[in-house]
């Protein structure tokens, strides 16, 4: 018997089997390139292990400080007095700890101002408009902002008399909410160099500190501290849980002789001392940010 005689009969099945080896091919193909894929995202830089998780850096300088006692308000104390006195100790200490390791953000290497979570800050322009900037010049916009600020005589009085503006609160808010974006990207970006200079240390109990007062007073608001929660849980900043208290104290009246001054022996990266007892002179890296600018954190996609 011929096979071209019968080949109605044999060439539907070879067809049948053909096709099936063929789909059989495909599915491993696909397979294969979900699994490749997946390894790929799992190795973006945006995804690298948290190193500042790691048992070996969950330490703090001064330790056995109570930062959670620190942070409350001392009774006859001025409230904005208060907010002044940590807002200009945060602003001294980030830029210090930033102007050591400024060297290694450069434009190239952080193109943009990212955090933790694929977290991505931008820059209100003049005008409103939402401007994507690299991270060293969002810093430099957030120093000089922060800098010229805390040296205005009329927003952190210093002379006798001079009162705080009632946006004093608002103002604050957004000063440490613009510091809140600097430590999260040293943090994301910026760790390894941190470890190396031995400054780990030092870093995690800025960032209590910030939690701890944020916790007491309400500055910042949750979706951003939210990216650094693990961090807060692995320091154990919430170890014990404070107590259920009144809403933080509002400004009352201003008595001037409750000024406090803070340590004016600090220097900032180039060795420069402050302008002011109150104040740490930032070296600006480029322009001044954009008039009335003010940072955007849209959802990363």
């Amino acid at each position: 018997m011929r096979l071209d005689e019968h080949s109605e009969m044999y060439f539907p099945s070879l067809d049948w089997c053909w096709r099936s080896r063929v789909w059989l091919f495909v599915s491993k193909c696909f397979t294969w390139w979900k699994a490749r894929r997946k390894d790929k995202e799992a190795s973006a830089p945006g995804e690298d292990p948290k190193l500042y998780l790691e048992e070996a850096v969950l330490e703090r300088k001064h330790g056995d400080l109570d930062l959670r006692t620190l942070v409350e308000l001392p009774a006859g104390l001025d409230y904005n007095e208060w907010l002044a006195s940590h807002t200009i100790a945060f602003f001294d200490h980030i830029n210090l700890i930033y102007g050591t390791i400024s060297e290694f953000c450069i434009m190239s290497g952080c193109p943009d101002m990212t955090g933790p979570g694929l977290r991505t800050y931008l820059w209100f322009d003049e005008k409103g408009k939402k401007t994507k900037v690299a991270a060293p010049q969002y810093i430099d916009y957030v120093m000089t902002f922060t800098q010229k600020t805390i040296n205005d005589e009329s927003i952190f009085p210093t002379k006798y008399a001079n009162e705080f503006p009632s946006s004093f609160e608002s103002l604050v808010k957004k000063i440490l909410r613009l510091l809140f974006h600097v430590v999260a990207h040293m943090y994301h970006s910026h760790f390894k160099e941190i470890m190396l200079l031995k400054l780990h240390s030092e870093l995690n109990s800025v960032f209590t500190h910030i939690i701890l007062f944020n916790e007491r007073f309400h500055l910042i608001e949750d979706k951003e501290t939210e990216i650094l929660q693990d961090l807060a849980t692995a320091l154990r900043v919430h170890s014990e849980p404070p107590e259920l208290a009144a809403p933080p104290p509002r400004p009352a009246a201003k008595d001037n002789n409750n000024c406090l001054e803070s340590d004016g022996g600090a220097r900032d990266a180039s060795g420069a001392a402050p302008a002011h007892p109150h104040h740490h002179r930032h070296e600006s890296q480029g322009g001044p940010p954009p008039a009335g600018g003010t940072p955007a954190i849209p959802a990363s996609g």
